[in-house]
């Protein structure tokens, strides 16, 4: 199969899909890779390494799009790649459709098979290609929280550890999943006082139990409970996620107004529309803004601030997908691995994945396999 990594586009987008060392394991493998010139510098990988692991230079962005059977980026199509999308064509990335719904449209009107990062989904509920980049966001979450309650950059001017004479910081952190967790441990090594609000006793308690710190403390999101915490917040941290689906809205415009003027909110849950209601989209370029006093930080690409660090951790979990894709095809992949087949978000012009459908207002349309084959559990 012909594999293409074309450069990313989106605003301050450093990372790439695949490492040289990725691809060479692709070539080992029979596969061709087509990397396009510059893709990788962002993260420190040169045009040098991709061809002395036999992978071709192709300076065409357009060629490369064209010649690939199977395009594996790090963020979903925009602008330009929307055009480029076609019915026998594979592309395996974070896609985010619930919040993307320019590139939903494009995907099924060109009968693209999208396969997200984000919904492959193991049997025991994880999710082995959105962790990675769930850690790097959870402890970006912190540092810049921790940068934005920096009066020169719009806080309220309080160090996140405080000092002698001047207490802490208080964080809150709703979500008890990867993002959840590195917050927390993150905002704790900093100093901070933390609160971790998770709807799952279980959950909570394992990250408590983990990170160990008389500065952490739990709870449910019980209303009472919610308001009484962001209220009370200098650094809020969303991290709640539903695979597929758009991020539940469960911080409201009012209680944001209630907060202390210079208090700063990261929703991490953006890619999913974000579970603040005065969430919206920020880019690396123009990462904030201010609601009621309030700094947002709401940048739907974190982890392309550390593109070195994000990209190894990316290949490391996405590589094991791309070579069963390359090797025996999206169908077939698919059929071998049920965690890979809740990947498949649309094909031939359908939403497969439930969540997805729902959130688009779509009615989902499960993977259709070849006479004598069955269907993943």
């Amino acid at each position: 199969m012909i594999v293409g990594i074309p450069k990313e586009i989106k605003d301050n987008e450093r990372r790439v899909a695949l490492t040289p060392e990725g691809s060479a394991r692709l070539v080992a493998a029979g596969q061709r890779v087509l990397v396009e010139r510059g893709a990788g510098a962002g993260s420190g990988f040169p045009d040098a390494d991709y061809s002395a692991a036999g992978a071709e230079l192709v300076d065409d962005v357009e060629e490369l799009w064209a010649r690939a059977e199977l395009i594996v980026k790090v963020k979903e199509p925009v602008g330009p790649e929307l055009g480029r999308l076609r019915a026998d064509l594979v592309l395996f990335t974070y896609l985010h459709l619930a919040a993307s719904p320019a590139a939903a449209r494009a995907l099924l009107d060109s009968g693209a098979t999208g396969i997200a990062y984000e919904t492959v989904q193991t049997p025991d509920g994880r999710l082995p290609l959105l962790e990675p980049m769930s850690e790097v966001a959870g402890r970006l979450a912190a540092q810049a929280g921790a940068h934005y309650l920096e009066a020169p950059h719009g806080g309220a001017g309080k160090l996140l550890g405080g000092v002698g004479g001047a207490p802490p910081a208080r964080v809150v952190v709703l979500g008890a999943g990867a993002v959840g967790r590195n917050a927390c441990e993150v905002a704790l090594g900093m100093g901070a006082e933390v609160t971790l609000l998770n709807r799952g006793a279980a959950r909570r308690e394992r990250v408590a139990a983990a990170l160990g710190s008389e500065r952490l403390s739990t709870d449910g999101l019980d209303p009472q409970v919610l308001e009484g915490a962001v209220r009370e917040a200098d650094l809020l941290v969303g991290a709640i996620y539903v695979p597929g689906a758009a991020a539940p809205k469960i911080v409201s415009r009012a209680l944001v107004e209630s907060m202390r003027p210079g208090s700063v909110i990261v929703d991490v849950a953006v890619d999913q529309g974000g579970c603040v209601e005065t969430t919206r989209p920020t880019t690396h370029s123009d990462p904030v803004f201010v609601v009621a006093g309030v700094v947002h930080y709401c940048v739907a690409n974190m982890p392309g601030a550390v593109p070195r660090t994000s990209t190894l951790a990316l290949t490391a979990a996405t590589l094991p997908y791309v070579l069963a894709l390359a090797t025996l095809g999206p169908m077939e992949a698919a059929r071998a691995d049920p965690a890979l087949a809740k990947g498949f978000n649309t094909h031939e012009g359908r939403v497969v994945h439930p969540a997805v459908a729902a959130s688009l207002g779509l009615e989902a349309a499960p993977l259709s396999f070849s006479p004598g084959s069955t269907s993943p559990p």
